[in-house]
């Protein structure tokens, strides 16, 4: 399955056909990348509570956007198509909104609320979807 989103038929190959709305769920967000970032949330908070603990927090958010758009990028590459930008641009902001539902260095913002983090995240994972890119 390549992780392009296939919205019409004429897109479609022989052996592959039009995504429905849970496979663009499963294209959309970028289960590697969130699953990385646990991992490296977790050795950073694990290192202990402190000024370098939150730097290292942005830092590994900020590489993590750039790793998202790269990587969606990648793997949406194909043949004699333009770049996916409609799923690179919403897998990345669905990266943004996995890390801020977790906490990441928003904590360390006052405008954070771990709430208003979680059902960002539940409602953007049910409406981004419903999205079908325009891109050929």
């Amino acid at each position: 399955m390549t992780r392009r989103i296939i919205t019409t038929e004429f897109q479609s190959r022989k052996s592959v056909r039009v995504d429905s709305y849970f496979d663009k769920v499963l294209k959309y967000i970028p289960a590697d990348i969130v699953g990385a970032w646990v991992a490296v949330e977790g050795l950073i908070k694990g290192a202990g509570n402190n000024v370098a603990t939150i730097t290292s927090l942005w830092i590994a958010f900020a590489i993590g956007i750039f790793i998202t758009a790269f990587w969606t990028h990648k793997q949406t590459q194909e043949p004699q198509k333009p770049p996916a930008i409609t799923q690179i641009i919403i897998s990345t902001v669905a990266f943004f909104v996995w890390v801020y539902a977790s906490g990441g260095p928003f904590e360390t913002v006052d405008l954070y609320n771990a709430t208003y983090g979680s059902m960002l995240l539940i409602f953007y994972t049910l409406i981004v979807a419903l999205v079908n890119p325009i891109e050929g």
